[in-house]
């Protein structure tokens, strides 16, 4: 099946990987960013997306500097919340699906069970809030959308930890690092490569998409160093206290991935071997 899809906020780490794994499907993706379609601007919204003709949209496009939204409010709700709203109503009015790339932090990060797609939202930050506004204008606009939860991602394209961990492990040999914030450390590639297959389906609904396996920050940098040979860097596990930042990140980022198997879709392979893979990735 041949199938048109326009991806927002193509140069981004997921966004570069969605429009690679389009390609290598002979799925036809057209890739716009701020340039081709400012999603705060309603009108260059319905006007893109028309013209493009397509039969989907994966909105992956948003405003993820989650320390700086404490101080940009306006912005981010700008972008996150009423762009996501003229991504909607502009697929509303062409008939066609949305896909809206969203995030743990519409939860209140607590406990240590794993989130359910339906759990209430209730989101610790701005950020968390403005992803939460997208999401409601998402449900009460069309009735044909995915609203696919993500976190803890890192991609070949983007800033993410484990680039952060390397070079602070060349420059100081030291490094500390938070342990009791707990998630699924989740490769672009492998996400785009489930993306690509729920976006060709209809079975509709919120689902959750990280990888397999669970561990905190602190873990996730000593595998880090150990598979890239880095085994002298010291790792300090200290707590979220001792790292006082601007907006609250949730402790809890366990999220259930139950509906992706009753739906059919294939899971995620573990972070260990998503992280063996990237680091080769980045070698070359």
């Amino acid at each position: 099946m041949s199938m048109r899809v326009l991806v927002t906020g193509a140069k981004g780490q997921l966004g570069c990987d969605l429009m690679a794994e389009l390609a290598k499907r002979g799925l036809e993706g057209i890739g716009v960013d701020v340039e081709e379609m400012d999603i705060t601007d309603a009108q260059i919204c319905r006007k893109v997306i028309k013209e493009a003709q397509v039969d989907a949209v994966i909105h992956c496009a948003a405003y993820t500097a989650v320390d700086a939204a404490e101080d940009h409010v306006e912005l981010c709700r700008r972008i996150n919340g009423e762009g996501t709203r003229n991504v909607a109503l502009a697929c509303k009015e062409a008939g066609v699906k949305m896909m809206y790339i969203s995030t743990d932090y519409v939860f209140d990060g607590q406990g240590t069970r794993p989130w359910e797609p339906d759990d209430d939202r209730a989101p610790l930050n701005v950020y968390g809030q403005t992803k939460y506004e997208g999401e409601l204008a998402v449900e009460e606009l069309l009735e044909k959308y995915f609203i696919v939860r993500i976190a803890w991602v890192f991609g070949v394209a983007g800033k993410n930890f484990i680039k952060t961990m390397l070079r602070l492990g060349r420059e100081r040999g030291a490094v500390s690092v938070v342990d009791d914030q707990v998630g699924s450390p989740t490769y672009t590639y492998d996400l785009a490569r489930l993306l690509v297959d729920m976006i060709q389906t209809d079975r509709y609904g919120r689902y959750h998409a990280t990888i397999e396996g669970l561990c905190s920050w602190y873990e996730f940098a000593v595998e880090i160093f150990r598979q890239a040979g880095m085994t002298e860097v010291a790792v300090t596990p200290v707590s979220s206290d001792q790292f006082p930042a601007k907006a609250v990140r949730p402790s809890n980022s366990r999220m259930s991935k139950e509906k992706l198997s009753e739906n059919g879709f294939e899971r995620l392979p573990s972070w260990q071997d998503a992280l063996g893979r990237f680091l080769k990735e980045i070698e070359e």
